[in-house]
């Protein structure tokens, strides 16, 4: 019997093959990663801002309707949060978020009927609810994302 002598080893070709797909599958890791993190901060912002307009409104109602004023009102103005991500990153980011609120006026949900209480049946106008809207704006990657909170302030 003759024995014939085979190559042992790894040839540098095969080196390189598992060299390139290695890094093929580590950078689609890494794109994956990112896409990750960036729908993270996405999902963070669009709650932020439902967030923000919620506390606009419950401080509003905290106030109370009578010490509002009685025109219809629109204010503008921003915020800035800085979010973080929970991965152990260490990513942050801060999402400006562009507020506009509308507080409508009172003829809405007001009450001016006749009263026996004044004198000369005249008119009892009370006002027991305001219309209130916010609209919260901000900007992801160069695309203008809003979200819009409607309620009424008792």
């Amino acid at each position: 019997m003759k024995y014939i002598k085979s190559k042992k080893g790894v040839g540098i070709a095969e080196i390189l093959v598992a060299a390139l797909v290695l890094g093929l599958l580590l950078t689609a890791l890494l794109n994956y990663q990112a896409g990750n993190r960036d729908m993270l901060l996405r999902i963070r912002s669009r709650d932020g801002a439902n967030l923000v307009a919620k506390e606009i409104i419950d401080s509003l109602s905290g106030l109370g309707v009578a010490s509002l004023p009685s025109e219809r009102v629109t204010l503008t103005f921003d915020r800035v949060k800085t979010w973080e991500t929970d991965l152990g990153y260490g990513y942050k980011a801060d999402v400006n978020y562009r507020i506009e609120v509308v507080l409508g006026d009172e003829d809405t949900y007001k009450n001016s009927e006749k009263s026996e209480l004044i004198e000369g049946g005249g008119a009892l106008r009370h006002v027991y609810a305001r219309q209130i809207d916010v609209k919260v704006s901000w900007n992801f990657k160069g695309t203008e994302f809003s979200t819009n909170v409607s309620g009424v302030l008792r």
